[in-house]
């Protein structure tokens, strides 16, 4: 089971491109690699579907710097298709490229520009980190209000209570203990928006359906922040284990073979985090959409097959859906569990090291 979603995902990747090519001249303008990727990708505009040949998307707004200076316009001024150079024209001499190095990325004269456009990953991030806020500050204002002896919250709040009771002693706290509270805010903070996240992104339509922790940016930053709160509030004792571990000698010199084993492992540790959320939350969606498309790629070859797989389909990606929901929470719970380990490791003492000898 280890491995099942990362090789379901690359056969139904490559069960999908492969016909895409043998019935090419039947399904013209059925692009499913395009439909795959795309979704998964960042973009200047939303798109939510297609009546006919007709897109509906959300434009966004472009924030850029050229060489003739700063321009603020929508994503609309682009055109849709392509011209015969990769590139969907825009004004002031700028355009998206759509192949090669810069693809999906606005560029003058072929060269990428300075870029700040609130594209569709910063819009559902501004959706998330608001959700967030709201799950946050309606608990809050209720606590404000009641004792601590009054009777227990009913309804949203109380469901909020319970989540962040259950998160902060089965996890948090019984792995840091008394230190908890004061790591409690960070790691809290991190499972609840890793959570709404990723349930955001598997919903189908806005606001939700964007791919925010299937972005690796976004994860990026996730794990740097562990990565800084763990090495800059590391104990003495901490980095003593890591510049001269308690082994012999000849380990530590002349040749710093284990220093530099632990001096490495520091940087592994978030590049874990990193690669486990980005790489869990991207596959789940690349499969979902996969199931999806083999309605298209069986009515390229039949029309009688692609009706016939429709329910098929269906009840896959529901499967899939719900099986993804239940990723969602397994994802939160740990990325904010193994940040409490590696911030815990960093909180070694003096007494705690002679014990473990």
């Amino acid at each position: 089971m280890k491995y099942f979603k990362p090789l379901l995902c690359i056969a139904m990747m490559l069960f999908t491109l492969l016909p895409v090519q043998a019935t090419e001249e039947k399904k013209e303008g059925v692009d499913l690699q395009g439909i795959l990727f795309g979704h998964i990708q960042d973009s200047y505009e939303w798109h939510i579907m297609d009546i006919g040949e007709t897109p509906v998307v959300i434009n966004l707004p472009v924030i850029v710097k050229s060489s003739t200076g700063w321009h603020v316009f929508s994503s609309s001024k682009f055109e849709h298709h392509a011209d015969a150079n990769g590139l969907r024209q825009g004004p002031y001499g700028l355009a998206i490229a759509t192949e090669g190095d810069n693809e999906g990325k606005i560029v003058e004269n072929g060269s990428p520009v300075f870029d700040i456009s609130i594209t569709k990953t910063v819009v559902v991030l501004f959706i998330d980190a608001i959700l967030l806020l709201l799950c946050v500050l309606i608990p809050a204002r209720w606590c404000r209000k009641h004792k601590i002896d009054d009777p227990a919250p009913k309804g949203f709040t109380g469901f909020m209570h319970m989540f962040i009771m259950y998160v902060y002693h089965d996890i948090i706290e019984s792995i840091l203990g008394k230190e908890a509270p004061k790591y409690a805010p960070y790691l809290l903070t991190c499972f609840f928006f890793i959570f709404i996240a990723n349930v955001m992104g598997v919903m189908p339509f806005p606001p939700g359906g964007g791919n925010l922790t299937g972005n690796i940016a976004c994860t990026l930053f996730l794990a740097l922040c562990t990565f800084v709160i763990t090495n800059v509030t590391g104990t003495k004792e901490y980095w003593k284990e890591i510049f001269w571990p308690d082994v012999p000698t000849w380990l530590k010199a002349p040749v710093p073979l284990m220093p530099f084993i632990e001096l490495f492992g520091i940087f592994t540790k978030p590049l874990a985090l990193m690669i486990r959320l980005f790489a869990n939350m991207m596959a789940g969606h690349a499969i979902a959409i996969s199931l999806t498309c083999l309605i298209f790629v069986m009515y390229g070859i039949h029309a009688a097959a692609g009706t016939a797989m429709i329910p098929v389909s269906v009840a896959m990606s529901i499967f899939m859906m719900l099986l993804e929901v239940l990723v969602c929470f397994i994802q939160a719970m740990v990325f904010t569990m193994l940040s409490a380990v590696f911030i815990s490791l960093a909180h070694v003492h003096e007494h705690e090291a002679a014990v473990k000898e």
